[in-house]
C-alpha cells in the first residue's frame, strides 16, 4: 500500500485477520479460494511494509531486491491467475463460467509475459512523492495494464454471486482511482483497493455462518 509502511503494516495485519476469520467460516470447498483471498492480500501488504523500511537504506539491498521481486510476483504474476480462476470455481452458472476461463487464459498468458520479464529484466522500486513505484522495463505498459484489468476485473463482476461482484465492484474502483491519481504507482493503490474488498469477503462468510447458526449470532 502506499503513503507509509505503518498503513501497509496495519493492512497486512487486518487482512491477515479477516481472512483467518473467512477461513473458518468456510463451508463448502469452493469457497476456499474466495476465503484466502484476504490472507494472500495480507501477506503482499507486509511484503510492501518491508519495502518501505528498507528503500530508504537501499534499494540495492538483497533484502530489498528480494521483496521487490516477491511483491511483482504476487502482483503481476499470482493475482492475473488466482483472480479468474476463484471467481471461475465457485460461479454455478455454465455460460458465466466459460466467460470467465476465457479471462483465465488471459491472465494465465499475462502471467507467463509478466514472469519471464521479472526473470530477466529490470525490477526496481522507488519511493517517489510518498508512493512506491515499481518499474520493470515493460515495452507496452499500458497494454499490459488493459490486459491486466481485463484478467482480474471481469471475472469478478459477471459472477452471480453478490459478494464476488461488489469486490469486483471495489477493485474497479480502485483502478479508476489508481489511473486518475497515482498513475506511477499505479500497481501498489489498486493492491491497496483489492485489499480492501477484503471486508466484504469476511461480511460475506459473517451472514451465512449467521443464517446456518441463528443461536451463536
Amino acid at each position: 500500500m502506499c503513503f507509509s509502511p505503518l498503513a501497509s503494516f496495519a493492512t497486512a495485519g487486518v487482512t491477515g485477520v479477516v481472512g483467518l476469520l473467512a477461513l473458518s467460516r468456510v463451508r463448502e470447498p469452493r469457497d476456499l479460494l474466495l476465503a484466502a483471498v484476504p490472507i494472500f492480500f495480507g501477506a503482499q501488504q507486509a511484503i510492501e511494509g518491508g519495502l518501505w523500511l528498507l528503500l530508504p537504506v537501499g534499494a540495492h539491498v538483497a533484502t530489498a531486491i528480494l521483496l521487490t521481486l516477491l511483491f511483482l510476483l504476487f502482483a503481476k504474476v499470482f493475482w492475473p491467475v488466482y483472480a479468474p480462476l476463484m471467481a471461475a470455481l465457485s460461479e454455478p452458472s455454465r455460460p458465466r463460467r466459460r466467460l470467465m476461463f476465457l479471462c483465465l487464459v488471459a491472465g494465465v498468458g499475462l502471467a507467463v509475459y509478466h514472469l519471464s520479464r521479472l526473470l530477466t529484466g529490470p525490477r526496481e522500486a522507488e519511493i517517489v512523492h510518498n508512493c512506491i513505484v515499481y518499474r520493470t522495463g515493460e515495452a507496452n505498459p499500458l497494454t499490459a495494464a488493459s490486459v491486466y484489468v481485463m484478467a482480474t476485473v471481469p471475472p469478478l463482476t459477471l459472477s452471480s454471486r453478490r459478494t464476488i461482484v461488489v469486490l469486483g465492484a471495489v477493485m474497479g474502483v480502485g483502478c479508476v482511482v489508481a489511473y486518475l491519481f497515482y498513475l506511477q504507482a499505479f500497481l501498489s493503490v489498486w493492491c491497496f483497493f483489492a485489499a480492501a474488498g477484503s471486508a466484504v469477503i469476511l461480511a460475506h462468510f459473517e451472514l451465512v455462518h449467521r443464517r446456518l447458526h441463528p443461536a451463536a449470532a
